[in-house]
């Protein structure tokens, strides 16, 4: 059975007469209606004070901040990259320092606990691609956006450090190719070893025992000789005993001499590259036969020219 009415019946203290109060349908559906209107103003008022959604332009902030988190833990994981890039160059520094002969201690800092991707506070959360920041319970924007900013100083810091580190590396491995390009290292023509570098060896045309600063490679008329590292001619003549003569300055205190020769193809003063032709194979000066005198002298004293070459199979005993 339905109810018409609802009756309400109030009993004050002290037994005071009661009052009972009649609601029929009509009066019923005003006050649901009532409550109704009440219950969605009360639920609006939240939405508006309490969330972020409450305007068109809170929609719209929201709806940006959404897309701005989504670039930031995107940009994050390319910082998490870099920085995983950055300690392999700083691994490779390493390696190359040595090779340098530079201390490897400096490039071992650049190694350090400068990486981005730092670890995350003890009972934090984070959201995925946010390795780098520190972890809120509930990141908003802010938080996000300036998480992000020690990372992209560490980067560039250590960036920074690899790129002084790879300079002092490139200068130390250019001086020391300079170095080894001007210091003789080949046989300067291919023939047969004659004779030895000696402090005392019987001249075969003076008939006396007297030194042998240099050594002799045996070899057809005409043969090439070649210049055997960079440096500058020092000097082009005709001197007694020696006939056609040139001598090189490699820098660094050494210099070398090429001796009996038929044609010299460079000048005084012209710069030279290791293997550039720069004479032939004569048979000037006191000589029984073509050959090559070739002498090599450290801060003006004469050395055994064979220290000096890393291809022996050029020349035969």
């Amino acid at each position: 059975m339905s109810l018409k009415h609802w009756t309400i019946v109030i009993v004050p203290p002290d037994n005071e007469r009661t009052r009972t109060i009649r609601i029929g349908p009509r009066e019923r559906r005003a006050l649901l209606a009532g409550a109704g209107t009440v219950a969605a103003l009360v639920a609006t008022a939240t939405v508006i004070l309490f969330t972020p959604y409450g305007t068109p332009g809170a929609w719209v902030v929201a709806r940006e901040n959404a897309r701005l988190r989504t670039e930031l833990g995107q940009i994050d994981k390319r910082l998490v990259a870099l920085g995983d890039t950055l300690t392999a160059l700083g691994m490779r520094d390493q390696q190359l320092r040595l090779l340098a002969g530079l201390p490897a201690d400096t490039a071992a800092v650049l190694l350090g606990n400068n990486s981005p991707a730092a670890p995350a506070q003890e009972g934090s959360t984070a959201p995925a691609g946010l390795a780098g920041a520190p972890r809120f319970p509930k990141p908003f924007l802010g938080r996000l956006g300036f998480a992000s900013r020690p990372d992209v100083e560490g980067v560039i810091q250590r960036a920074t450090d690899l790129a002084a580190s790879f300079r002092a590396v490139s200068d130390t491995l250019t001086t020391n190719f300079e170095r080894l390009a001007s210091t003789p290292s080949i046989m300067p023509t291919v023939g047969w070893l004659s004779s030895h570098f000696s402090q005392s060896r019987f001249h075969p045309v003076l008939h006396e025992s007297r030194p042998h600063e240099g050594i002799d490679v045996s070899a057809p008329m005409g043969a090439p000789i070649i210049a055997p590292a960079a440096g500058r001619v020092l000097s082009v003549g005709l001197e007694p005993g020696y006939g056609k003569t040139l001598e090189i300055d490699h820098g660094n205190g050494i210099v070398t001499r090429f001796a009996h020769c038929s044609r010299i193809l460079v000048r005084e003063g012209q710069a030279v590259t290791r293997s550039m032709l720069i004479a032939t194979v004569g048979n000037t000066g006191l000589s029984t036969g073509p050959h090559l005198h070739y002498e090599v002298h450290v801060n003006g004293k004469a050395v055994d020219p064979l220290k000096y070459v890393v291809q022996p199979g050029r020349v035969a005993d």
